[in-house]
């Protein structure tokens, strides 16, 4: 590595070498495994180095000198230059069949080839140094570096992509008589910059170079946190094999994805939005400079659903009896976070009214309208664009799909259902064109770590509402300036605070596997604060013209805070402007800890809302019937208290947590009169913080279910119950993260056990 990486027990190294070569396209073949718990198959990654017309040194140099160095532990494959032969013999499970390959994860038995020397070192646990760099320096050999953990790697090869039939297209000759290295990366360069107009033809020869046959073995190894590649005598990016096939499997423990139980106790399986993103789940480069398309096939039992975010509706394809494979893809290069997938036994939720076609199916587009080329409009790299397609801009409700577990079928028909159409709608007039073709919605298992979407705010939602929904969260602000250290509290950290980043394009990303900083929301509620702040500076007419008008400039395209904010403020009047400048803006919002003082300005100057104020006198009330005797006269008067919406609910919760002291008989009449038991998760968090701090006994069984079924919510009330030092309290909290545990992500199991034990 040309920068030694020594990241603090908190930090997340990036490893990939993104600035020498880039992945372009990923094909997944999987298999899902149930019983072992893990993926296994193949990956093929098609790459582009970043310096194509970097030149090869002088052909008759020295080869890698560590072949001779006792050091590095790779030895050498046989050499890939081969004339063509036919290779077709039979077809593999995703329809392609130009192609034989081995056995899903078929491990390298070979045993002598010395890709490997240690079993611990397919096992990702090795952190031993290499004398191979990175880069292109000296003679020595390039090093592909990939971000991976827990996964286990059988065998890395070459893919032989000119044994595709048609594949000469790309070559400008009528046959291909010799194959060279040079060959077929020149091939994969012409595959991966195809014009967008081109993408069907491009994802059928990715899908067929995949099904390729190997052509020699590359050396690899890994440590904790990468898969290093290299093939002997390839000394630049430019070199290096453009096309490999990684045989591998996740393992049971990988932190990608969850194991677990949906709601109806059926086993389900989904990616939870990992700090460590998808590394392990597939072999991949994390940073998002490599923005990449794909295309992935998942086998698994008939009786499952695989649900990917792709931009098709798959459906399942009968392999075998008992087994069926679904095939996904994407067209637009994103960063390879965003890769989802979920496999459980869901049902899917249909509208009881027949919808149009254009709102309920997937139209069937016209090569015309499907297949457009964006040149000289759009910002972003080339890809089949919905921002140009006329009848995309139009549409209101893409084509969709909700997904939930076999015993919320009722409760989805009743209450998500209804709200699709009109949040789709309700974004397509806000900020314009949909950026994606269709959507599948997942109900997921309780266990999903996530303090829970936040109510949807729709633009044109009466005024105190969202007036009262700022005073909660301004609330929830304060409490997370004072819980958390202040270094964790800044939007922006500077050069210094973020860490280093290489040559190679590897660098670290600070405090980012921190377990606490999942539950943390000052992020979100600083950013929720500064939008509103500057909302109000241009007027809401102005602002959300702001919004659509940004989307559409900077689609397909990674976004810089700067250049939101940039483009905000050139739309300002300079008579709104006032003090506002983007360094200001830098200065007080996002690069400094606690509360911003534009915020505090604000929110003192401020009247409360008319919905906030009814709160307060049903507070008033309470605090009365609290104050009574248990034996009261017969001819007093019994307090009416008003119908409270669910926002209204948590604030009226939160400022009965400021009393003292609250009795049995007023907690039990305020649990009947708003049926609390029954509310939303935000407001049942805060009846059972009402229970714990009251020590309402009669109502620990509520804590105990918002415990086991909101679990990443139910993190705080954990360290509630241990804080009271109440020995019953701390017998449900044990109780409770005995029955969960095995279902907790890893950071939330991490951190209530520090908290229990």
């Amino acid at each position: 590595m040309d920068v030694k990486l020594e990241p603090s027990w908190d930090d997340l190294p990036l490893m990939a070498n993104t600035s020498h070569i880039l992945v372009k396209h990923y094909v997944l073949d999987l298999d899902v495994d149930f019983e072992s718990q893990i993926f296994e198959g193949t990956i093929v990654l098609f790459f582009e180095s970043r310096n194509r017309l970097e030149k090869q040194s002088d052909s008759t140099k020295e080869t890698c000198r560590s072949e001779s160095n006792e050091a590095c532990r790779f030895s050498t494959p046989e050499p890939c230059h081969s004339p063509v032969t036919d290779t077709r013999t039979s077809s593999s499970k995703t329809g392609y069949n130009d192609f034989a390959i081995c056995g899903k994860g078929e491990k390298d038995t070979s045993g002598k080839d010395g890709n490997h020397d240690n079993p611990e070192q397919a096992s990702g646990i090795s952190s031993s140094k290499y004398c191979c760099d990175t880069g292109n320096h000296g003679s020595e050999d390039f090093l592909l570096v990939l971000d991976c953990c827990d996964l286990s790697v059988f065998k890395v090869e070459e893919v032989d992509v000119a044994a595709v039939p048609g594949i000469e297209t790309f070559t400008g000759s009528p046959q291909i008589t010799f194959v060279s290295e040079e060959l077929r990366n020149q091939i994969v360069h012409e595959l991966v910059t195809l014009p967008a107009d081109r993408w069907r033809e491009q994802f059928d020869y990715f899908a067929h170079c995949s099904q390729a046959p190997g052509c020699g073995e590359l050396l690899f190894d890994t440590d904790t946190w990468s898969l290093q590649i290299r093939k002997t005598g390839a000394q630049t990016a430019t070199d290096f094999p453009h096309a490999i096939r990684i045989w591998y499997s996740t393992k049971p423990q990988g932190r990608s994805v969850t194991w677990t139980s949906d709601q109806s106790g059926r086993p389900c399986v989904y990616t939870m939005g990992s700090p460590i993103n998808n590394r392990a789940l597939f072999p991949c480069q994390e940073p998002p400079v490599a923005m990449s398309t794909w295309q992935a096939t998942v086998g698994a039992a008939a009786s499952f659903v695989v649900l990917m975010s792709g931009e098709n509706s798959a459906k399942p394809t009968q392999l075998r009896e008992g087994r069926a494979s679904w095939h996904y893809y994407v067209t637009m290069p994103m960063p390879a976070s965003t890769f989802t997938i979920a496999v459980g036994s869901w049902a899917e939720m249909k509208p009881e009214i027949c919808l149009s076609e254009d709102l309920a199916a997937e139209r069937s587009l016209t090569p015309s309208e499907a297949d457009f080329r964006c040149v000289g409009v759009c910002g972003h790299m080339e890809y089949p664009c919905r921002f140009q397609n006329p009848s995309a801009t139009t549409q209101e409700v893409i084509p969709h799909r909700v997904f939930a577990p076999v015993c919320l079928q009722g409760a989805c028909q009743e209450t998500l259902l209804p709200l699709v159409l009109p949040c789709l709608s309700a974004a397509h007039s806000v900020l314009g064109t949909h950026p994606f073709s269709r959507l599948d919605i997942l109900v997921v298992p309780a266990n999903f770590p996530s303090l829970g979407m936040a109510r949807y705010l729709a633009p044109h939602e009466a005024w105190e509402q969202q007036e009262l929904k700022a005073d909660l969260r301004w609330r929830c602000l304060q409490d997370e300036v004072r819980n958390y250290p202040e270094e964790m509290q800044v939007l922006r950290p500077n050069k210094e605070k973020t860490g280093h980043v290489s040559d190679s394009g590897s660098s670290v990303i600070k405090h980012g596997l921190n377990p606490e900083k999942v539950f943390m929301q000052v992020h979100y509620l600083k950013g929720y604060f500064l939008l509103r702040f500057l909302a109000q500076r241009l007027g809401d007419d102005t602002y959300f013209a702001f919004l659509r008008k940004f989307v559409h400039t900077f689609h397909g395209q990674l976004i810089l805070s700067q250049d939101f904010l940039q483009m905000l403020l050139e739309n300002i009047p300079e008579g709104k402007r006032l003090d506002l400048s983007v360094e200001n803006i830098f200065r007080d919002w996002l690069e400094s800890s606690g509360i911003p003082q534009p915020l505090q300005t604000e929110r003192q100057a401020r009247a409360e809302c008319g919905l906030a104020r009814r709160v307060g006198a049903e507070v008033h009330k309470w605090i009365r019937v609290n104050r009574r005797p248990q034996k009261r006269k017969r001819r007093e008067t019994e307090d009416v208290f008003e119908k409270l919406l669910p926002d209204q609910l948590v604030l009226l919760l939160e400022h009965l947590l400021e009393q003292k002291t609250l009795n049995p008989r007023t907690l039990q009449s305020l649990e009947r009169t708003y049926q609390l038991s029954q509310q939303d998760a935000e407001v049942r968090h805060r009846w059972c913080e009402l229970i714990v701090k009251h020590k309402y006994t009669k109502a620990y069984k509520d804590v105990e279910r918002f415990l086991q079924e909101d679990q990443a919510m139910g993190i705080y009330l954990y360290g509630e119950l241990m804080v009271s030092e109440d020995a019953r309290q701390q017998q449900v909290a044990r109780r409770c993260f005995e029955l969960t545990k095995e279902q907790m992500d890893r950071s939330s199991a991490q951190v209530v056990a520090e908290m229990l034990f």
